[in-house]
């Protein structure tokens, strides 16, 4: 066993893991954090991505005693007083989902993609989401919901 300490979505927890314990299990399975999804445990699929110190990681391949002293943000610590973060928005709004397995991930993914280039053109969207693989809709709409989240970010 070893000893963590984690910020998640804003408030601290001192853990005692496995050391071979995976941040994905962590999250859900000690701390009630249902949203990150685990999909596959190979980090192919995606839907497991949460922001560590703001950049998009897959949790189902890092070991929670790599993320002790971090900081990290799931998709239950996106909205702020009832009100959904932009993306969480745009993801509603544009009909980005189907299923929703695959939409934690896809929305932590693009919280970090817009943190880097706030007017992203289709080809960076694609890129920065490669790693996210959604089953259901075909990305027609996921790639609506990215460029309308950054409207929405950029205020206009």
């Amino acid at each position: 066993m070893v000893s963590i300490n984690l910020t998640v979505n804003n408030q601290q927890h001192s853990l005692e893991v496995e050391d071979r314990a995976l941040l994905a299990d962590v999250l859900r399975d000690d701390l009630k954090l249902t949203g990150t999804h685990i999909g596959c445990d190979t980090s192919q699929c995606g839907c497991c991505t949460v922001l560590l110190d703001g950049n998009s990681i897959k949790a189902c391949t890092l070991l929670a005693a790599q993320a002790d002293g971090c900081s990290i943000t799931t998709i239950e610590g996106l909205a702020s007083d009832q009100n959904l973060h932009p993306v969480q928005k745009a993801f509603s709004d544009c009909h980005a989902l189907q299923c929703g397995f695959c939409t934690p991930g896809m929305i932590m993914a693009t919280v970090d993609l817009l943190e880097r280039h706030p007017d992203p053109d289709i080809a960076t969207v694609r890129k920065n989401l490669e790693g996210n693989l959604c089953r259901c809709t075909g990305y027609v709409n996921i790639e609506k919901a990215v460029l309308q989240a950054a409207k929405l970010k950029r205020g206009q």
